[in-house]
């Protein structure tokens, strides 16, 4: 399989001049793809798909330079059918299901030594998931990896990011026909980690990804996924769970590229902040190309703001090339935990503290019950408690100046 190189000439002169940059495209899969890092202008913040983004905080990542760390990775011993193996760059390249599709994660792939490829081969039915934990200490790291799995298949994989690193990386995943793949990223990173990743799905006829994104750790955060349909009946359902305090910048972006008849594709990303400089961002876009006949689509973004000072940007957008829909729609909200929902708690004999557990919890219950993995949702409530003791201890000293 062969990669198309998707930059435009245009496209790159257009990211270099000034406030051309600022000109968004007129279609979100207009924007140039590439393995080049070239092809990509350092970001100024102008950019449409930067204008949100931390961009001074992600310089480390953007830099087309050699990263002089690496993350560990701890494996657990794989189930009959499914391998973990190295690949080199330039195979990397060629089975990777496209190119990358802005600077930080072509410079992940331009400078990841390689590929790590987990494949589940045809006809596997894995039972219980495959939890991979990796680790950074404090380094710059870059990472390219390739998740495939084959017809028929049925797996489920969690991924968990934690420690320190100033960490790029670019995420493959290829779905066979028929094949269903629940894919868990957990960014549980240390408090001075930045982390600027890409994942890039592509679905054939009749495979289910379910994919979830849970970001609560990291300095600054900035992930962007994109699912492309290659055969029609797929079926794509994306969650994202993501709560940020003081000091934290937390960015995710989606793209659902409709491209054949009769694929369905669900999005739901819920967030809560907390804290005078607590930020996040979260822009869904989809696409309905003309040719794509009976789509059924629908995104929703939920934002809980508990504190003054904390701002939450929310940006749906739709794009739609023909009436011949089963259905389409988009939904965005944020809101604050105001004082009379904290006057009607306290009412009752409840604590300041607990009111804010039980409405965050609240918020968040069915979401971590969508992931469909009980091994990542228990533990996940058990973190977001870690997060409101945080929190309330951070709103205590504020209070009290």
């Amino acid at each position: 399989m062969t990669v198309t190189d998707h930059t435009q000439a245009t496209t790159d002169a257009a990211h270099t001049h000034g406030l051309a940059a600022s000109v968004p495209d007129a279609s979100r899969a207009d924007r140039p793809t590439s393995f080049d890092v070239d092809a990509f202008a350092m970001p100024t913040g102008r950019e449409e798909d930067w204008r949100f983004s931390a961009v001074r905080d992600l310089a480390p990542v953007l830099a087309d330079v050699e990263a002089g760390g690496t993350l560990d990775w701890d494996v657990p011993d794989l189930p009959e059918g499914v391998t973990l193996t190295d690949l080199d760059a330039a195979s990397a390249r060629e089975r990777s299901v496209r190119a990358p599709g802005d600077r930080a994660s072509a410079v992940a792939a331009a400078h990841s030594g390689g590929a790590k490829v987990l494949a589940i081969a045809p006809g596997t039915i894995v039972d219980k998931p495959i939890t991979i934990t990796v680790t950074g200490h404090g380094a710059d790291a870059r990472g390219h990896l390739l998740v495939e799995a084959g017809t028929n298949s049925e797996a489920a994989v969690v991924i968990e990011r934690k420690g320190s690193a100033t960490y790029s990386e670019f995420v493959s995943v290829d779905l066979a026909a028929n094949a269903g793949l629940k894919l868990v990223l957990l960014q549980m990173w240390e408090a001075d980690a930045v982390h600027a990743g890409e994942v890039v799905a592509r679905l054939g006829r009749d495979s289910r990804l379910r994919g979830s994104v849970v970001t609560l750790g990291g300095k600054v955060v900035r992930l962007n996924t994109s699912v492309a349909f290659a055969g029609e009946g797929a079926r794509v359902d994306l969650f994202g769970l993501y709560f940020a305090d003081s000091g934290q910048h937390q960015e995710h972006q989606l793209f659902v590229d409709h491209a054949v008849p009769r694929c369905t594709s669900r999005v739901t990303y819920k967030g809560a902040l907390a804290g005078a400089t607590a930020r996040t961002v979260w822009i869904g876009d989809v696409l309905i190309r003309k040719e794509a006949e009976g789509t059924d689509t629908y995104e929703l973004n939920r934002n809980l703001v508990l504190s003054d000072g904390a701002r939450a940007d929310s940006v749906p957008n739709l794009e739609i090339e023909t009436g011949e829909i089963a259905g389409a729609g988009h939904a965005s909200a944020t809101g604050r935990f105001d004082d009379e929902q904290m006057f009607y708690l306290r009412s009752r004999g409840i604590s300041e503290d607990l009111a804010r557990k039980l409405v965050v919890r609240g918020f968040f219950a069915d979401l971590v019950q969508e992931i469909g993995v009980p091994e990542v949702e228990e533990g996940l409530m058990k973190a977001i408690e870690l997060e409101l003791e945080h929190v309330n201890e951070e709103l205590s000293e504020d209070s009290h100046g």
